[in-house]
């Protein structure tokens, strides 16, 4: 039988520069590094077979790609379309199984706090939604819809009537402004708050400093020496901490962190100096306000909402203290606890800067309008929740 002739390959400039990088390229798929240089070696004129012997492929194959790059271009060179495996799994046994995962445990009377993928695939087997199921499939469906029903995160409703009115009123100090006037010179702002119960836990063995390919080790058995309060004020736009320990927190360590602070230059002679705090039982309501302009008539008490801590930046400067003071918790006794937090304020005063406040009033109301949604609005049926 007559062989049929080579297909003659003809290539502009563009073309050959391309060819050469899909073929040299080392980021090229090697199935289209092999396929180039088919291309190449006949836009050479080379024959065939002798393709076939310089690339090591068969010459059914070289025939094959010479002729798709005749006919089709670069376009040709791809792989064409494949039917593949049928689905083992109807699109109506995906979705049920994706709403099982959207619903809790004990509604289906099932004695589990929150879903997994075994115990999702096992459920729907149980249910006879399907006869086998792995953990592995039920886990690539709910990636999907990037569904993870083992993982929860706690919330809470806002349940301050005034929230608003009280969170616009520090985040605009935070903006340098107070009842709609700019700060001046002699005014203030003041974070404060108390961080309990630290405590001093002496390790039985050593601690071991960390080493080649060895983390620090801290000893899991320990000594209890008691535990001590950190009260601290922080100055937003000076980034000034203040600090001291006390053996509890109450109505007198908080006033006694406020003559602190109160008693030095530039607060001593300002103009205004407010007192962002929140709800603790230390400085709570109309009371905690009216105590502090007794003792210190230039001072201003302003409360964030209940259950706003987040609001305070002291907060931001605790979370710090704890990292890089705290733990891992090796002290001796409580007055090392208190020497390390004095000299961590000392270290911090030294280079601190100013915490770039983001959360402005604008993105206040856009939180507000979003719980508003969740809280108005009757929850809807889950996307994947299907008809009776």
């Amino acid at each position: 039988m007559p062989v049929a002739a080579a297909r003659p390959i003809v290539l502009c400039a563009a073309e050959r520069e391309r060819l050469k990088k899909m073929a040299y390229g080392h980021k090229t798929e090697h199935r289209l590094r092999m396929r180039a240089k088919v291309v190449l070696h006949a836009a050479r004129g080379h024959s065939n077979a002798r393709i076939a012997r310089e690339t090591g492929l068969h010459l059914d194959t070289v025939r094959c790609w010479r002729g798709r790059f005749a006919a089709h271009g670069f376009g040709g060179l791809s792989d064409r379309e494949r039917s593949g495996r049928p689905p083992a799994f109807t699109a109506l046994q995906v979705a049920e199984v994706k709403t099982l995962a959207c619903r809790l445990p004990a509604e289906t009377s099932t004695p589990l706090s929150r879903w997994s993928c075994p115990e999702l695939a096992r459920e729907a087997m149980a249910r006879g939604i399907t006869t086998s199921v792995s953990a592995s499939t039920v886990r690539r469906w709910l990636k999907d819809d990037a569904l993870k029903p083992w993982q929860h995160r706690s919330w809470i409703f806002i349940t301050d009537p005034d929230f608003r009115t009280k969170a616009e009123r520090v985040l605009d100090l935070y903006a340098r402004t107070w009842e709609g006037v700019p700060l001046g010179e002699g005014e203030y702002v003041i974070s404060a708050d108390e961080k309990t119960s630290i405590q001093a836990r002496c390790r039985c063995h050593p601690t071991l400093a960390p080493g080649r390919a060895r983390v620090m080790r801290v000893n899991h058995t320990y000594g209890r020496g008691g535990a001590l309060a950190y009260l601290a004020a922080y100055d937003v736009h000076r980034a000034a901490v203040f600090g001291r320990t006390e053996a509890t927190t109450g109505i007198d360590p908080f006033m006694n962190l406020v003559a602190q602070v109160m008693s030095q230059e530039p607060y001593a002679s300002a103009k205004q100096v407010f007192w962002i705090v929140d709800t603790g039982s230390s400085h709570r309501g109309k009371k905690a306000a009216d105590r502090l302009t007794a003792a210190f008539p230039n001072a201003v008490m302003v409360h964030t909402p209940v259950h706003a801590s987040w609001l305070n930046q002291v907060e931001i400067y605790f979370s710090v203290v704890q990292r890089k003071v705290i733990s891992p918790n090796d002290f001796t006794d409580l007055t090392q606890v208190g020497d390390r937090l004095r000299a961590f304020e000392d270290r911090y005063n030294a280079t601190a800067q100013p915490f770039q406040w983001k959360f402005t009033t604008s993105d206040l109301d856009d939180l507000l309008a979003r719980l508003d949604r969740h809280t108005a609005d009757p929850p809807e049926e889950s996307s994947f929740r299907l008809a009776a």
